[in-house]
């Protein structure tokens, strides 16, 4: 075996790395002695080798049951505990015509139920009248009032809708974001002065006390002296409403508290249930598969989600449309973390499956094999070589090759918001990685050294 060439002799050695791993994953009962003097240890064995089985499935079953819980908890600690996270996510809302036109007609019901426009318009003509008028100018007058109420109600009408429209609503709808963050913490622990109110029976609100006092001044700037008679208004515009959200306030501290570990708990139990297995390469497969199946039907949950509060929401509560687009906000990073962790699931069962003990990955694993060391020999031809670092690499390869993986699962795992980009970048520079630890090592020196040991123990043959 000394005399074979350096590229054959690699081949050789990989091809019987993999044979001992096929060896080590098959059943315990061929490695036993053949006089039969321990007969009882074969079937303990294998009874053990049965229970890690099992140990290794029902863990993988139990992180892949957590894993949407634990999407559901990570993204609500995020959202809900993260004052900057919040205002981003809702802050867009102010823009969209569904909100702006739900905002206007909420203001201008509430000033309307405040200020009676058609009374004032007619009070103002009776002064006139009580002023002295003629006949024909006061009935000229009478017949001016309900055309004057209704100038006034549009002048109204139009004054609220460019301020909403405008750029100061949006500044001031991104201030009330940002201290109604904390008022929902309040709300959520039942004080009764939260600006965010959860009512008994199940409906939730945000106060248009502030956006009425932004209108009034806006009115009262434009020249519309009437709007010095809004008071103040203690009014709460419901923006959902659910007999299960009652429960949310219990659910609220679980949920931000689980937030912080739950994921952590899933990742653990799915990696010790692919540690404990007896072909731990067929276990990463399945987990990561199964992984991929619970972000899948995740991802179905948050569609079912909002055709069913679409389809269970009263219109006169809440309009149809803007229903859905507060939906659509909450949803939106979910849905980008489940598709996100579903593509890198299924990269992990693809990765699983090239590096496992079977037939055609270990094919694959050879072409690649040969075709590197084809390259490394036409640039060691070219006095391009990476010398000891190369066989340092060439040494140490299943280390590095690991620290690239626990680099790229920390990116996915600790980088907020996880996005689908995110993940397939991190899939491409360590890809990239593991290419230039494939170039850079140099196998031909510590394989020629190992067979050179080998050689001067066993003898020539």
């Amino acid at each position: 075996m000394a005399n074979l060439p350096n590229r054959d002799l690699l081949r050789r050695i990989e091809e019987l790395e993999a044979e001992n791993s096929v060896l080590r994953g098959s059943d315990p009962a061929q490695s036993t002695r053949p006089d039969g003097s321990d007969a009882a240890r074969p079937h303990a064995r294998k009874g053990r080798g049965r229970a890690w089985t099992l140990l290794a499935t029902v863990l993988i079953i139990l992180g892949t049951l957590l894993a949407p819980v634990a999407l559901i908890a990570s993204w609500s600690k995020t959202v809900l505990t993260d004052t900057d996270q919040f205002v981003a996510t809702y802050a867009p809302l102010a823009d969209d015509p569904r909100i702006q036109t739900y905002v206007t007609d909420q203001t201008l019901l509430v000033i309307n139920e405040q200020i009676d426009i058609p009374q004032i318009t007619s009070d103002v003509f009776d002064g006139i009248v009580e002023l002295g008028t003629g006949p024909r100018a006061t009935e000229a007058l009478e017949l001016l009032k309900a055309p004057a109420a209704s100038g006034v109600q549009s002048l109204m009408e139009s004054g609220v809708t460019s301020f909403v429209e405008s750029e100061s609503f949006t500044n001031v709808w991104a201030s009330a974001l940002r201290i109604s963050h904390t008022q929902l913490v309040r709300a959520m622990g039942e004080d009764a002065g939260a600006a965010l109110q959860l009512e008994d029976d199940g409906t939730v609100g945000i106060q248009l006390g502030p956006v009425i006092d932004a209108v009034k001044t806006a009115l009262v700037e434009q020249g519309m002296d009437l709007a010095n008679q809004i008071p103040a208004v203690d009014r709460t515009i419901v923006i959902a409403q659910s007999d299960a959200l009652a429960s949310v306030q219990l659910a609220y501290g679980l949920t931000v508290t689980a937030g912080s570990w739950l994921p952590w708990i899933a990742i653990l139990l799915l990696t010790a249930g692919v540690l404990v297995a007896r072909r731990r390469s067929v276990a990463l497969i399945w987990a990561a598969i199964a992984l991929a199946l619970a972000m899948a039907l995740a991802l179905a949950g948050l569609a079912v989600g909002n055709i069913a509060l679409v389809s269970g929401l009263s219109s006169e509560t809440l309009p149809s449309g803007v229903a859905g687009l507060l939906y659509e906000t909450v949803a939106a990073d979910m849905r980008a973390t489940a598709v996100a962790v579903l593509v890198l699931a299924l990269v992990t069962a693809m990765v699983g499956w090239l590096a496992g003990p079977f037939e055609t990955p270990r094919r694959l694993r050879g072409l690649a094999n040969e075709t590197a060391g084809k390259v490394r020999e036409a640039a060691e031809n070219r006095g391009v070589t990476t010398g000891r670092i190369g066989s340092w690499v060439y040494t140490n390869r299943k280390l590095l090759r690991a620290a690239v993986a626990v680099v790229a699962a920390a990116v996915v795992l600790l980088v907020r918001p996880v996005t689908i980009e995110l993940t397939l970048w991190t899939l491409v520079l360590s890809g990239f990685a593991l290419l230039v630890l494939e170039l850079v090592q140099r196998p031909d020196v510590a394989v020629t050294t190992s067979a050179r040991e080998r050689s001067s123990v066993s003898g020539p043959e």
